[in-house]
């Protein structure tokens, strides 16, 4: 496992956490992500697990974007009128930090294997001639 490059990849998601909180729209944000995803499968193509390390770095990812939506919250839903919505629509009991304390981790796994799949591939595709990184 190449842990600096794991931690490095995944100040994507503290960026995008804290760019969708403040000035990234909803539109722009897909293609932010499809970027990303392209690029660190792409970085990680040449590791020595390649699907491993993309999970790994999907669910560091999901810990700096739900730790940037949950600390900036009500800002967070000022700008994301369909959450803030589904937010309204739940039980008195159930905090939208909460909720995104819950769905943050599971979206993190979901595009981990994102990324680890397409590292994977990319690795099959295109192998670098010398010794896999670790």
């Amino acid at each position: 496992m190449n842990w600096r490059l794991i931690f490095l990849l995944s100040l994507f998601g503290l960026a995008m956490g804290l760019g969708t909180v403040f000035f990234i729209s909803q539109r722009l944000e897909p293609w932010c992500w499809l970027v990303i995803f392209l690029f660190s499968a792409w970085v990680l193509r040449d590791t020595a697990r390649p699907f491993l390390n993309g999970l790994l770095v999907g669910v560091l990812n999901s810990v700096w974007i739900t730790a940037s939506h949950i600390i900036f919250v009500r800002t967070y839903l000022a700008m994301h009128a369909p959450e803030a919505d589904m937010m309204q629509r739940l039980p008195p009991s159930v905090s939208p930090r909460l909720m995104m304390s819950i769905t943050g981790p599971l979206v993190g796994i979901i595009s981990g294997v994102i990324i680890g799949v397409l590292a994977f591939i990319a690795a099959k595709l295109v192998r670098k001639s010398g010794p896999a990184v670790a």
